[in-house]
């Protein structure tokens, strides 16, 4: 698989990565149905033999133990990977999520201690920030993380759902490796806000996850019934009522130009996101799946290509919002 550079400080990934969070429960609920540890290894595995050895996860999912299952998967083969993963959402002292945010200088301490031991390493790649602290001055956050670069734990560090403002003042502390977003052709808020524009200025990589609209890209849904009843997608707006056969609609668009091109529509849809300067990091816990999105790398997307698909969708269309109220609010904007 082709490798590019993230950012500008160095770090070198595949073009796609792989998202980990569904290959757990999280807080009691299943993530994108039921999790199988075995087949979740073996799809990281797989991805390795494919080139795609970027891997993304966050002490949040489980909480804790995806951590630990991505220590499971890559034992013995530590240095043949490159793992990401994040911290922000407080984890008590009994690995439960008390739904708030810390980045205090002493929480980021202990967050990272924690992680590295879940996941059985003396260094994680690529450490982000998952939500701001409200509570903590960005710059806080970021000199504590910065002192983990130089201790050697953290090779590079990231922000998760920031504004491009937080991003310029979090880069004039330490430089930024990476921002990671949500970001798909049903969500393009980062050009609407200026995040894009402003991590090129600043050098800094884009990441995108939920790049298949979490899973809605795929086609596999007909109907919000379609989701198990303790799917976390069905607190989502944009899969509830009237807003979810609106985005039906969109999405046949999509499907009629990939089928012209022999491709699928996740594969077309990742094609776009690439295309615009991401690296997507499409989730899946199943080989099958993984072995079609490192496929879609190998399609070349020309500038016609592009502006239908933004035709198709454009900036500014109405497709719902991609979390619940708690779950916007806590986006930095």
């Amino acid at each position: 698989m082709k490798l590019v550079k993230l950012g500008s400080q160095g770090l070198v990934v595949p073009s796609v990565g792989l998202g980990c969070m569904g290959m757990t429960g999280m807080a009691h609920m299943d993530i994108y149905g039921k999790a199988d540890e075995a087949e979740a290894i073996a799809t990281i595995h797989r991805s390795l033999e494919l080139g795609g050895n970027f891997l993304d996860t966050a002490d949040l999912y489980g909480p804790l133990v995806n951590e630990q299952l991505v220590a499971k998967a890559t034992k013995g083969r530590r240095a043949d990977y490159l793992i990401a993963t994040k911290f922000g959402w407080e984890i008590d002292d009994n690995a439960q999520i008390t739904w708030k945010f810390r980045a205090d200088k002493a929480y980021v301490k202990k967050a990272a201690e924690r992680s590295l031991e879940n996941l059985a390493t003396d260094y994680v790649d690529l450490y982000y920030l998952h939500r701001l602290d409200a509570n903590t001055p960005i710059e806080e956050t970021v000199e504590a993380m910065s002192e983990l670069v130089k201790e050697g734990k953290v090779r590079h560090i990231g922000l998760s759902e920031v504004s491009a403002e937080t991003v310029r003042r979090a880069h004039a502390i330490h430089p930024v490796t990476a921002v990671q977003t949500e970001y798909s052709l049903f969500e393009r808020s980062p050009e609407q806000a200026g995040i894009m524009r402003a991590l090129e200025e600043l050098g800094v990589g884009f990441v995108a996850y939920s790049p298949l609209g979490r899973g809605f890209i795929s086609g596999e849904l007909k109907s919000p019934d379609d989701l198990a009843a303790d799917d976390f997608r069905r607190g989502i707006p944009r899969f509830q009522g009237e807003q979810f056969y609106k985005n039906l609609d969109l999405l046949a668009e999509i499907q009629r130009m990939a089928a012209e091109k022999q491709v699928s529509s996740s594969q077309l849809a990742l094609a776009w996101v690439i295309a615009k300067g991401a690296v997507p990091i499409p989730g899946t816990k199943r080989r099958k799946y993984l072995e079609e999105n490192i496929a879609a790398t190998e399609i070349v997307l020309g500038e016609a290509d592009l502006a239908r698909l933004e035709a198709i969708i454009p900036l500014g269309t109405e497709t719902g919002d991609r979390y619940d109220k708690f779950g916007m609010d806590a986006i930095d904007r």
